[in-house]
């Protein structure tokens, strides 16, 4: 009973002090077209407070990741006479951890970056005012082992910015309110979930909490041979056949799916749920989140190039790919760059997006079953916003789930980072879904900057309903109160019409083995078979297991088996057409599987080479 009465306490008083706003941080000088009508602001006590770095060394996944790391430096060190120079296809973090992983193991990697700017979907770029446009708003999970041992390995877990461990949710149905799962210090997971879930009294009734239970004690019981086979179910299929109660879905799923995969419940597979939930059950900070403390390129992507660099390796960028050229077998006689450059390797590994590897496949490799399940594979489309206002709002220091029919989370940048801290408020917004392809009613790719802002204006104006002013430029905030104030004064929107790989049901079973049937050819990227699904820590993880199988085939060992490929794609690629491959059109992030601010250039371009995101009708495979 002391015990039961003492968490209880330690909750509420979590509760109590969560959503305190904070204070106007004053750094950042403002640009010229950010001073319009500046606020005088009240002095507080109140700053950005950052936690300590949680334990997340004494995990199984991090023992693992760290015993994978070392294995580069130690069995499967190359001596000179095994040194091989690899050509890696691709700057993203999938591209940048195998050539790190590679040069820990004695060889001799160069990346090749079409752009001008490392990062790939964690790229970022600075504007005319010289305000850092990011492509996304990414976010660290103490359940990114990987991750975490390579920022161990850089020396740079400084850079993290860890919040409180708690999950913050926007009341749908009390506008300007929040709601918290509060994860109690010192209590081990999975009870530390387990309470954080019972002790929130807003989401969820007890009666329906214990409904939940019952459908997840399989994954934690079998592990991840149950989560693997829930990949036929949509998150909502698996809800019904388990009986869960329809508010779940409501409450919790809705905005987990989003975070997870732009996408709504109903097109997202359930495997990606539950690896997610079993990482967060199993690790006692494994939902604990961090910001980077300024913009991706240069406090992550540049630290692991320079760790290439040192090493005896290459990065090069606005190097762009135009055509793999093959022998008469079909083997890899050379990459041919746009500028006429011929690169030459013992090695070479694809670091590219899905569906720019698919239309840059050799002829002759169009007809082997592992490149035609590529096929099942496609990019969600999903929109990051920057929106800049001429005051703080009422923020808190940490990701939100907004429960929003157009928007999954955002986070007030100017008291969550500290490059980005300032004393009026710059929201960062994940608007999802955005498109028909991604289960929304309205293709928002298709539509202009303003549309997007003004419908964002409207939901934020539902988030802050004291705040957000009545603004005739944004004719969505027309029924705002008097006492609304704070003013739009610049806003960036970025559109990735390909972003990370649609998790809807089924496609685990096609997603490939980094070992190819191509001699000497490696794939490596997160829409690759490996058990983080589409995020930064399974593009880290992709790039070392692409990294393993070219230190691992150096040795003289035997290459890691090619994974199984269904039958159905086997029987179909007999008799598929091969045609030469159609390349990359146009230059710039989008053309090359990034994000970036569309402009009529980049939406003409993307109208030719990617009508889908244009139609008004969905694809045949991301129908319901």
């Amino acid at each position: 009973m002391i015990v039961r009465n003492f968490v209880l306490s330690a909750v509420l008083a979590a509760t109590a002090t969560a959503f305190q706003p904070h204070a106007p941080l004053r750094s950042k000088p403002s640009s010229a077209s950010r001073n319009i009508n500046r606020p005088t602001t009240k002095a507080s006590n109140l700053v950005m407070r950052d936690f300590p770095k949680p334990n997340v060394e004494d995990t199984d996944n991090y023992r693992f990741a760290t015993e994978m790391s070392n294995s580069f430096k130690t069995t499967l060190k190359a001596d000179p006479s095994q040194k091989k120079k690899v050509a890696v296809i691709g700057g993203g973090l999938a591209g940048l951890s195998c050539a790190k992983y590679l040069s820990d193991a004695g060889h001799e990697p160069t990346i090749y970056e079409a752009r001008d700017v490392l990062g790939g979907k964690v790229s970022a770029w600075q504007d005319e005012d010289g305000d850092w446009i990011e492509t996304g708003l990414h976010i660290f999970f103490g359940a990114y082992p990987n991750v975490m041992n390579m920022f161990d390995e850089l020396n740079i877990h400084d850079r993290l910015q860890w919040k409180i461990h708690q999950m913050i949710f926007a009341m749908q149905e009390l506008p300007g309110e929040f709601t918290s799962f509060n994860f109690i210090p010192g209590i081990p997971a999975p009870f530390n979930f387990g309470l954080a879930i019972l002790m929130n009294q807003k989401m969820l009734t007890f009666p329906e909490k214990l409904q939940t239970a019952p459908p997840l004690i399989p994954m934690l019981i079998e592990g991840q041979p149950f989560i693997d086979a829930q990949d036929e179910l949509s998150v909502t299929e698996f809800m019904r056949k388990y009986g869960m109660p329809e508010r779940i879905n409501e409450e919790v799923f809705i905005a987990m799916a989003k975070a997870l995969d732009f996408i709504d419940p109903d097109k997202l597979s359930m495997t990606v749920v539950l690896t997610a939930m079993n990482r967060f059950l199993n690790e006692s900070n494994g939902l604990q989140m961090a910001f980077l403390d300024g913009n991706q390129p240069d406090r992550l992507c540049q630290p692991m190039a320079d760790h290439v660099a040192k090493n005896g390796g290459k990065v090069v960028i606005n190097a762009p790919l135009k055509e793999i050229v093959t022998n008469d077998d079909g083997s890899i006689n050379h990459l041919l760059l746009r500028s006429g450059e011929k690169i030459e390797a013992d090695e070479y590994v694809s670091a590219m997006p899905v569906d720019i590897v698919k239309r840059m496949l050799p002829k002759k490799w169009q007809n082997m079953p592992y490149f035609r399940q590529l096929d099942e594979l496609e990019g969600i489309p999903v929109i990051n916003l920057h929106m800049w206002f001429d005051r703080p709002l009422k923020a808190v220091d940490h990701l939100c789930f907004s429960r929003s029919p157009l928007l999954s989370v955002y986070a007030d940048m100017s008291v969550t980072c500290k490059e980005y801290k300032d004393d009026k408020s710059m929201l960062e917004l994940v608007f999802a879904p955005c498109s028909p392809l991604a289960g929304g009613n309205i293709n928002w790719i298709g539509k202009s900057d303003e549309e997007i802002i003004d419908a964002t204006m409207g939901e934020l104006a539902r988030l802050f309903p004291t705040e957000i002013a009545n603004d005739e430029k944004w004719p969505a905030t027309s029924e705002q109160g008097p006492n609304g104030e704070a003013k739009l004064i610049k806003h960036a929107v970025v559109k990735v019409p390909r972003s990370v790989y649609a998790a809807i049901p089924g496609r685990n079973k096609y997603r490939p083995s980094q070992t190819s049937p191509i001699p000497k050819f490696t794939l490596a990227g997160c829409y690759t078979s490996q058990k983080f699904l589409g995020s930064m820590e399974g593009a880290t993880l992709s790039g070392k297991l692409a990294a393993e199988v070219i230190a691992n085939r150096a040795k003289g060992n035997a290459d890691k088996p090619i994974k199984e490929i269904q039958q159905h794609i086997i029987a179909a690629a007999s008799t598929y057409e091969a045609k030469e491959p159609v390349g990359v059109k146009g230059d710039g992030a989008i053309a090359f599987g990034g994000g970036y601010t569309v402009g009529k250039k980049e939406e003409d371009l993307l109208r030719e080479s990617d009508p889908a995101q244009y139609a008004e009708k969905e694809l045949a495979g991301f129908k319901s």
